[in-house]
């Protein structure tokens, strides 16, 4: 019987019937061998549990699977609605590999999924991994931080990023389970559990129930490290730790915005280093800038837990060689973006005018990592090429990516000490953008539209790093890249940089549509652009592009040609041999 998933990932849809009936993990799911997972049957209609027959490879499914049913006589879903009855495993582990058929049958209603359960290598490739994740990187991202950072003469460029040298390569696959668009928890959950997930969910299968702490499990890519390894585990990011792409290394909840709940779920896992933004979350209600709901202080129980709490850079570099657990916490929501934290000093820097930067960051966690003789799991996100993508803020963006590139560096340093290290590098989405060409303010005129430069007439910008620092030491040159988006809101177009603070392209007027922001009405030479996206829209959104991986290192090799993003924990697992058989 043929089904098609629909929307929330949580029903399937039977060809020219009614609702059918879902099992979860879904068809095609790929499931590591020894990995706990929450089985999940969600019926169309209020049945028995006699009525219900569930065979796995021709088996009753408890010979199989082993563990205790809950059957739900009647889930209901929002304003009460009654949904079906459904029955729930929780915890399961599969210890032999090979394709497992599940048959689900109630009355002449009948679907089958088909899940692969594959084994690892019998011994770990690389000691450790450095997992890089530019949220939103897309290839205009790259090139222009390319140009931008090293120049070009001639049509070439005058350097090479760090991640230019990345020797094994592949196009990978971002779309959701309910959507072909996607979002960074979505895809993120997918590299870190192998298994695809709903757009905003992150370490489950988004199933119909509203609650989102309770839809079926599976394994984190955190979890299956502290079960299977005596590795350490970091998480550096420049967005709030608690955002989708650091939460997704540890996390279960069919809501990305549960923040409070995912500082809980940090503390469980307890990675050995976790720096970024977004103390709030960690604070009591009654605390000033707190963003919970109750009075539970994180702080005090991470530190009881062992962590030593810094808060500054230079509270970061005292720390960085010392012994223990250690949680950084720089802002109280996302740290400020590079071009403003270090340059113009505009943003929150007059609030945390002390953040340290990615590059830092990467430094003390590896630092602090290497110190176990075990080895370690680090992922590091340069979060704000995504947070400065989506207000169409393309200079915020491109500096960002070449502060990612430098945390490459970074990690490619390490490497070069440590050759046992797997170094995977990729965007989780891409954004709708491309390099135009040029803007020369030099060119006659006062519309800024007629100093845009295609073709012959773009020229080369002229951008100047005389400081060798690898940031362009202006981004307002009088000719630069021009850069645009192929969706966004009403907004005006100042094709300048925006030098005043970051972009905020659209707002909200008193109907609650967002239009273009008139602040930049009057910038001399400014353009209306009719958005193409619905008045709901406050920004850009995520395009549905294949994002580039690129890696080197031992177990690189198995990265090539198009691949899932649940494909990519199979190396990952492969890698440190996360199924060998004495892991189960």
């Amino acid at each position: 019987m043929r089904t098609l998933l629909a929307a929330f990932g949580a029903t399937t849809i039977l060809a020219g019937a009614a609702q059918a009936t879902t099992v979860y993990p879904l068809d095609r799911a790929t499931i590591l061998v020894g990995s706990p997972f929450d089985f999940k049957v969600e019926l169309n209609k209020q049945v028995k549990p006699e009525d219900v027959k569930i065979t796995v490879n021709g088996q009753d499914y408890k010979t199989v699977l082993g563990g205790e049913a809950q059957f739900v006589e009647l889930e209901k879903g929002k304003e009460d609605k009654a949904l079906g009855s459904a029955l729930l495993l929780r915890g399961l582990k599969i210890s032999a590999p090979g394709a497992y058929k599940v048959e689900v049958a109630t009355g002449d209603e009948s679907t089958s999924v088909t899940w692969n359960v594959y084994e690892t290598a019998a011994q770990p490739k690389a000691k450790n991994i450095i997992f890089l994740l530019g949220d939103g990187l897309s290839v205009a991202h790259r090139t222009a931080a390319r140009i931008m950072s090293k120049g070009m003469t001639e049509g070439k460029a005058n350097g090479r990023l760090n991640m230019d040298d990345l020797d094994h390569m592949a196009f990978i696959g971002t779309s959701a389970t309910n959507a072909v668009a996607t979002d960074s928890a979505n895809t993120m959950s997918a590299f870190m559990t192998g298994h695809k997930t709903a757009v905003n969910a992150l370490g489950v299968y988004a199933d119909r129930t509203p609650a989102p702490l309770d839809d079926p499990r599976v394994e984190t890519l955190g979890e299956a490290v502290r079960r299977a390894t005596k590795k350490s585990i970091g998480i550096v990011a420049t967005s709030e730790v608690e955002d989708a792409t650091p939460a997704a290394v540890v996390s279960h909840t069919r809501s990305r915005s549960d923040k409070a709940d995912i500082v809980g779920m940090l503390l469980e896992v307890k990675p050995e280093v976790l720096l970024g933004g977004g103390s709030a979350y960690f604070l009591g209600k009654e605390v000033a800038g707190s963003k919970r709901k109750d009075n539970q202080d994180y702080i005090k129980l991470f530190q009881a837990a062992g962590y030593k709490l810094v808060t500054d850079k230079n509270e970061l570099a005292a720390n960085a060689s010392a012994e223990g657990n250690l949680l950084g916490l720089f802002h109280t929501g996302n740290m400020d973006v590079t071009l403003d934290r270090e340059f113009l000093k505009k943003g929150t820097v007059d609030k945390f005018p002390n953040q340290p930067g990615l590059v830092e960051m990467t430094k003390v966690a590896l630092d602090r990592l290497s110190k176990n003789p075990e080895g370690f799991f680090l992922m590091v996100e340069g979060s704000s090429i995504d947070k400065m993508s989506h207000p169409l803020d393309w200079d915020r963006a491109v500096i960002d990516t070449i502060e990612f590139d430098q945390a490459i560096g970074v990690a490619r340093e390490f490497q070069k000490a440590h050759p046992d290290t797997l170094i995977v590098v990729a965007g989780d989405h891409t954004h709708g953008v491309s390099i135009i060409g040029t803007v020369d303010d030099d060119k006659p005129g006062t519309e800024m539209r007629e100093k845009v430069g295609t073709y012959a007439e773009a020229g080369f910008p002229n951008y100047k790093d005389e400081n060798g620092d690898g940031y362009p030491d202006k981004v307002d040159v009088s000719r630069r890249l021009f850069l645009s988006a192929n969706n966004g809101p009403d907004h005006y177009e100042t094709f300048r940089p925006k030098l005043d603070g970051p972009f905020v392209p659209a707002v909200q007027n008193e109907k609650k549509e967002y239009v273009a922001n008139e602040q930049y009405k009057d910038v001399p030479g400014a353009v209306f652009v009719q958005g193409n996206l619905p008045k709901s829209s406050e920004s850009g959104v995520h395009a549905v592009d294949d994002v580039v991986l690129q890696s080197a290192g031992p177990g690189s090799e198995e990265f090539h040609g198009y691949m899932e993003q649940s494909d990519v924990y199979r190396v990952l697992a492969d890698t440190f041999a996360l199924g060998a058989k004495q892991t189960n």
